[in-house]
Protein backbone atom coordinates (compact mmCIF):
# COMPACT_ATOMS: atom_id res chain seq x y z
CA UNK A 1 0.00 0.00 0.00
CA UNK A 2 0.98 3.50 -0.51
CA UNK A 3 0.42 6.61 0.51
CA UNK A 4 -1.81 7.91 -2.28
CA UNK A 5 -3.87 4.46 -0.94
CA UNK A 6 -3.73 5.64 2.36
CA UNK A 7 -4.67 9.01 1.80
CA UNK A 8 -7.60 7.96 -0.72
CA UNK A 9 -9.05 5.71 1.87
CA UNK A 10 -9.37 8.09 4.34
CA UNK A 11 -10.89 11.31 1.97
CA UNK A 12 -13.70 8.32 1.13
CA UNK A 13 -14.85 9.30 4.54
CA UNK A 14 -15.38 12.73 3.13
CA UNK A 15 -16.79 12.27 -0.28
CA UNK A 16 -20.62 12.66 0.72
CA UNK A 17 -22.39 15.92 2.17
CA UNK A 18 -25.41 18.22 1.24
CA UNK A 19 -26.28 22.01 2.08
CA UNK A 20 -23.81 24.15 3.21
CA UNK A 21 -24.20 25.74 7.19
CA UNK A 22 -22.41 27.89 9.28
CA UNK A 23 -23.35 26.15 12.85
CA UNK A 24 -20.88 25.77 14.91
CA UNK A 25 -20.14 23.52 18.10
CA UNK A 26 -19.75 25.05 21.34
CA UNK A 27 -17.42 23.18 23.39
CA UNK A 28 -19.73 24.01 26.43
CA UNK A 29 -22.84 22.68 25.12
CA UNK A 30 -23.81 19.30 25.92
CA UNK A 31 -23.34 16.75 22.47
CA UNK A 32 -25.25 14.16 22.23
CA UNK A 33 -24.96 11.25 20.34
CA UNK A 34 -28.20 11.84 18.32
CA UNK A 35 -27.14 14.89 17.10
CA UNK A 36 -24.02 13.04 16.41
CA UNK A 37 -25.74 10.50 14.36
CA UNK A 38 -27.99 12.59 12.45
CA UNK A 39 -25.28 15.03 11.08
CA UNK A 40 -23.28 11.97 10.43
CA UNK A 41 -26.61 10.41 8.24
CA UNK A 42 -26.77 13.52 6.57
CA UNK A 43 -23.25 14.10 5.73
CA UNK A 44 -22.92 10.18 4.33
CA UNK A 45 -26.19 9.97 2.72
CA UNK A 46 -25.82 7.96 -0.03
CA UNK A 47 -27.41 10.60 -2.69
CA UNK A 48 -24.62 13.27 -2.23
CA UNK A 49 -21.96 13.27 -4.39
CA UNK A 50 -20.25 16.62 -3.28
CA UNK A 51 -18.24 17.34 0.24
CA UNK A 52 -19.76 19.76 2.45
CA UNK A 53 -16.64 21.03 4.31
CA UNK A 54 -18.29 22.95 6.87
CA UNK A 55 -21.28 20.02 7.84
CA UNK A 56 -17.29 17.80 7.77
CA UNK A 57 -15.70 20.35 10.12
CA UNK A 58 -19.00 20.48 12.53
CA UNK A 59 -19.11 17.16 12.77
CA UNK A 60 -15.20 17.10 13.79
CA UNK A 61 -16.16 19.51 16.20
CA UNK A 62 -19.08 17.45 17.85
CA UNK A 63 -16.87 14.08 17.73
CA UNK A 64 -14.32 16.43 19.47
CA UNK A 65 -16.46 17.81 22.35
CA UNK A 66 -18.79 14.65 22.68
CA UNK A 67 -15.14 13.08 23.82
CA UNK A 68 -14.36 15.78 25.79
CA UNK A 69 -17.49 15.68 28.08
CA UNK A 70 -17.40 11.50 28.21
CA UNK A 71 -13.65 11.04 28.11
CA UNK A 72 -14.72 7.38 30.01
CA UNK A 73 -16.90 6.56 27.19
CA UNK A 74 -15.64 3.60 25.40
CA UNK A 75 -16.07 5.59 22.19
CA UNK A 76 -14.46 8.60 22.83
CA UNK A 77 -10.82 7.42 21.64
CA UNK A 78 -13.10 6.48 17.83
CA UNK A 79 -14.68 9.68 17.92
CA UNK A 80 -11.34 11.58 18.61
CA UNK A 81 -10.24 9.41 16.11
CA UNK A 82 -12.73 9.90 13.43
CA UNK A 83 -12.33 13.94 14.53
CA UNK A 84 -8.75 13.65 13.82
CA UNK A 85 -9.71 11.69 10.39
CA UNK A 86 -11.71 14.41 9.08
CA UNK A 87 -9.65 17.30 10.22
CA UNK A 88 -6.97 15.91 8.06
CA UNK A 89 -8.48 15.54 5.31
CA UNK A 90 -9.31 19.11 5.01
CA UNK A 91 -6.19 20.22 5.49
CA UNK A 92 -6.33 21.35 9.02
CA UNK A 93 -2.81 19.67 9.95
CA UNK A 94 -1.84 21.38 12.93
CA UNK A 95 -5.50 19.75 14.84
CA UNK A 96 -4.74 16.62 13.19
CA UNK A 97 -1.85 16.45 14.94
CA UNK A 98 -2.51 17.35 18.55
CA UNK A 99 -5.88 15.02 18.23
CA UNK A 100 -3.96 12.27 17.56
CA UNK A 101 -1.35 13.21 20.55
CA UNK A 102 -4.59 13.62 22.73
CA UNK A 103 -5.38 9.78 21.96
CA UNK A 104 -1.87 8.40 21.96
CA UNK A 105 -1.70 10.06 25.61
CA UNK A 106 -5.46 9.65 26.75
CA UNK A 107 -5.89 5.97 25.34
CA UNK A 108 -2.27 4.34 25.26
CA UNK A 109 -3.84 0.74 24.53
CA UNK A 110 -6.44 1.94 22.15
CA UNK A 111 -6.51 -0.53 19.00
CA UNK A 112 -5.55 2.43 16.27
CA UNK A 113 -2.28 3.89 17.84
CA UNK A 114 -0.17 1.85 15.14
CA UNK A 115 -2.39 3.45 12.60
CA UNK A 116 -2.41 7.25 14.07
CA UNK A 117 1.35 6.91 14.92
CA UNK A 118 1.76 6.59 11.26
CA UNK A 119 -0.58 8.81 9.91
CA UNK A 120 1.16 11.90 12.45
CA UNK A 121 4.24 10.89 9.80
CA UNK A 122 1.96 11.41 6.91
CA UNK A 123 0.48 14.19 8.44
CA UNK A 124 4.23 16.18 9.25
CA UNK A 125 5.52 14.78 5.56
CA UNK A 126 2.55 15.46 3.33
CA UNK A 127 0.49 18.33 4.84
CA UNK A 128 3.13 20.23 6.73
CA UNK A 129 6.47 19.62 4.84
CA UNK A 130 8.12 19.11 8.17
CA UNK A 131 10.63 16.32 7.61
CA UNK A 132 12.29 16.11 11.05
CA UNK A 133 9.39 15.17 12.75
CA UNK A 134 7.99 13.06 10.29
CA UNK A 135 10.76 11.12 10.34
CA UNK A 136 11.03 11.00 14.31
CA UNK A 137 7.36 9.58 13.78
CA UNK A 138 7.90 7.15 11.23
CA UNK A 139 11.07 5.87 12.97
CA UNK A 140 9.04 5.75 16.23
CA UNK A 141 5.71 3.61 14.54
CA UNK A 142 9.00 1.14 12.52
CA UNK A 143 10.70 0.50 16.74
CA UNK A 144 7.01 -0.05 17.77
CA UNK A 145 5.48 -1.67 15.16
CA UNK A 146 7.40 -3.25 13.17
CA UNK A 147 5.07 -5.52 11.80
CA UNK A 148 2.44 -3.56 11.15
CA UNK A 149 0.46 -3.64 7.89
CA UNK A 150 1.91 0.18 7.33
CA UNK A 151 5.59 -1.14 8.01
CA UNK A 152 6.52 -1.14 4.41
CA UNK A 153 5.12 2.75 3.84
CA UNK A 154 6.43 3.59 6.60
CA UNK A 155 10.53 2.75 4.98
CA UNK A 156 9.21 3.69 1.49
CA UNK A 157 8.39 7.43 3.40
CA UNK A 158 11.54 7.40 5.41
CA UNK A 159 13.60 6.69 2.47
CA UNK A 160 12.00 9.26 0.17
CA UNK A 161 11.43 12.55 2.91
CA UNK A 162 11.89 15.53 1.08
CA UNK A 163 12.49 14.61 -2.31
CA UNK A 164 10.26 15.96 -5.36
CA UNK A 165 8.84 14.10 -7.80
CA UNK A 166 11.29 14.64 -9.91
CA UNK A 167 13.79 13.18 -8.15
CA UNK A 168 11.64 10.09 -7.13
CA UNK A 169 10.72 9.67 -11.31
CA UNK A 170 14.63 10.12 -11.56
CA UNK A 171 15.60 7.98 -8.92
CA UNK A 172 12.72 5.11 -10.30
CA UNK A 173 14.62 5.37 -13.55
CA UNK A 174 17.65 4.95 -12.66
CA UNK A 175 16.95 1.68 -10.61
CA UNK A 176 14.88 0.40 -13.67
CA UNK A 177 17.37 0.75 -15.94
CA UNK A 178 19.54 -1.18 -13.87
CA UNK A 179 18.06 -3.94 -13.22
CA UNK A 180 17.89 -4.66 -17.05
Amino acid sequence: MNKIVVVFIFSTFLLVSCNNTNNKVDSNNEVSLEDINSLEAELFNANMTTPNLEKAKQLADMYVAYADQNPNDSIAPDFLFKGADINMNISSPQTTIALFDNIISLYPGYKNIPTIMFLKGFVYEDQLNDYENARKCYEEFLEKYPDSDFADDALVSLNNLGKSPEELIKEFEKQNNENK
